[in-house]
């Protein structure tokens, strides 16, 4: 037996991929809803590559190292990102209302806490993330079903504080893998 064949590889740890991934993207995206920026191609090509692609590689990552609650997290919100863009560019053709995108936002806000749920044994931090983003899926969901641009602005500002847990959750736990000892307090 070989020395590679007795140990086995180190995996990398996708988790800060994936969160800066989601972070960004959704910063991003919460910058619109909460009315500072416009809703451009910088925000959807975000969501295409950042939001979509890179989570989803991490999801697939984070099946490798068999962790079923990244798996599902990643994959899943990857997967949100490539049927958002999808919706606000209309690749189907077919338009779409506020009472569907309410559906869409309350169906994600639910599964978000589940998720949530799965977070209460685990790092402060990402029990933030998944805290402020249930809210912010929730008062999307209430604001496209009130037509209610004001639930969404403030939607919008829950958003940016849930990007920014993401992205320091990240930044984290790329700094304790680097220095082998923590930095920021997560």
């Amino acid at each position: 037996m070989t020395d590679s064949e007795s140990m086995p590889a180190k995996t990398a740890n996708p988790a800060p991929l994936g969160l800066l991934g989601f972070g960004m993207t959704t910063i991003l995206l919460s910058l619109h809803n909460a009315g500072i920026t416009e809703l451009d191609d910088v925000t959807l090509a975000m969501g295409v590559f950042c939001g979509g692609l890179a989570q989803l590689l991490a999801g697939i990552m984070e099946y490798r190292n068999g962790n079923t609650f990244g798996t599902v997290a990643f994959t899943m919100y990857g997967m949100f990102w490539l049927a958002f863009v999808a919706i606000k560019l209309d690749v189907f053709g077919m338009g779409h209302n506020l009472t569907n995108m309410g559906s869409f936002c309350l169906i994600w806000g639910l599964m978000t806490l589940v998720l949530f749920i799965g977070t209460l044994k685990g790092r402060v931090t990402l029990r933030i993330v998944f805290a402020t983003l249930t809210i912010t899926f929730l008062l999307l969901s209430i604001a496209d079903f009130m037509g209610n641009g004001t639930i969404t602005n403030i939607a919008g500002f829950v958003g940016i504080l849930c990007g920014a847990a993401a992205f320091y959750t990240a930044s984290a736990e790329i700094l304790l893998e680097q220095h082998g000892r923590e930095i920021l307090p997560f």
